[in-house]
């Protein structure tokens, strides 16, 4: 039904924060129809039935762009380990870190992965998102795969969020394999097996010095790209493999983590309109030292996007405003570029051109904050400004 927001400070996130104080917004069915003013409201509008917020700050509902958000387990006793000194490539050599979590995805049921997911999605939800992007990559079978995917699109159908599935089969190569062989037999199969069941919408693949390189990733992103489905890269995370340069060959929407990105990628990512995801959770869980290159990211204009990159391993957090604080504190970011991060900018690194913003056409995916100024969502440490939340148009309740 339609509806008119008034009495808000907007932030339509055009050109920088694009504030617009005492404004209101006019929504028709899932879009958005006007915005500006409040003293300009046109008449077609005023007759829409009003809610006034309160001198509330509106924002674009935010956008999860990196989440492995489906899988069974957990591993709090890798935590441990690493607190005692043992690396993450360490633990992973030793059957722990993602292999661990495979197993116990493995002998998940479908239902049993979906309850476990959904209970994260709605922390998620609770704390601002509307779009979440939801990986494969815990199954390294062609049926797992499959289940995996199917779980990420029930999602959807349980929960008010928007869903993006991103086949992530290039995780980690299974033992008594290598890469070539993992993907020729599993990747690129469970690939065409996915694309025919309308369960992928993206492709992803772990590009380090423990899983793939780009030469092994070639003919998935061939593949990919022969049925039309857009590509990204977990890139750089470790050590720098060249993967951004190699992602940014294939016009990949974006190349995420970049911990060690280099300046040869910095300008292939530049040229090829690549987004780069920032991942503070993982920065901070593995204790890592090594910064993204921000600075000179900002200088290339290289748009940055911010994401939760829920994991069991080294990110378990579902609060892009905690992802967003933490982008600050310790990337520098400023909280305008966080806010961009966790809205335009984390559309763009999905592909999706009818949000990320506040202008009319876009879709009615919008925040209400107790808050007056964007700078106090990526202020706040562990807590959330959220007052409610529309999606495609309609309030939760």
């Amino acid at each position: 039904m339609p509806l008119l927001l008034t009495h808000s400070t907007l932030a339509t996130m055009q050109g920088g924060y694009g504030l617009i104080a005492d404004a209101a917004l006019a929504i028709d069915g899932d879009r958005i129809a006007w915005l500006g003013a409040q003293s300009d409201i046109p008449s077609i509008y005023q007759g829409f039935p009003q809610h006034s917020c309160d001198g509330r700050l509106v924002t674009p509902g935010l956008i999860d762009c990196h989440t492995h958000v489906v899988f069974a387990g957990n591993r709090a006793a890798e935590f441990e380990m690493r607190l005692t000194g043992a690396s993450y490539e360490q633990i992973a050599r030793a059957g722990g870190g993602i292999l661990s979590t495979v197993t116990a995805t493995r002998a998940a049921s479908e239902d049993q992965l979906l309850a476990q997911a959904l209970a994260r999605v709605d922390q998620m939800i609770a704390t601002g998102t509307t779009t979440i992007e939801v990986k494969s990559g815990y199954g390294l079978t062609i049926a797992d795969e499959l289940k995996l995917l199917r779980t990420a699109r029930k999602i959807a159908q349980l929960r008010r969020v928007s869903v993006v599935t991103t086949h992530l089969a290039a995780h980690a190569i299974p033992p008594g394999t290598d890469a070539a062989t993992y993907i020729a037999d599993v990747a690129i199969p469970s690939l065409h097996a996915a694309h025919a069941e309308g369960l992928v919408d993206q492709v992803d693949a772990f590009c380090v010095n423990i899983a793939f390189q780009p030469h092994d990733l070639e003919p998935l992103f061939q593949t990919a790209r022969s049925l039309g489905l857009p590509v990204k890269l977990h890139a750089e995370q470790l050590s720098d493999r060249k993967g951004t340069v190699f992602a940014a060959r294939h016009g990949a929407l974006s190349a995420d983590h970049l911990e060690y990105l280099a300046p040869d990628g910095i300008a292939a990512m530049a040229a090829a309109g690549t987004v780069a995801v920032i991942l503070p959770g993982a920065f901070y869980t593995l204790r890592e030292t090594q910064s993204p290159p921000i600075a000179a990211l900002r200088a290339a204009r290289v748009p940055m996007a911010v994401a939760t990159d829920c994991n069991p391993g080294s990110s378990p957090m579902t609060s892009l405003p905690l992802a967003m604080n933490m982008a600050c504190t310790l990337f520098r970011l400023t909280p305008e570029e966080a806010l961009l991060g966790t809205t335009t900018h984390a559309a763009r690194a999905l592909g999706l051109n009818d949000r990320g913003s506040l202008a009319p056409g876009q879709r009615a995916d919008l925040c209400l904050w107790d808050a007056t100024h964007p700078a106090e969502l990526s202020y706040r440490i562990g807590a959330t400004a959220l007052q409610s939340r529309i999606h495609g148009g309609t309030f939760d309740r």
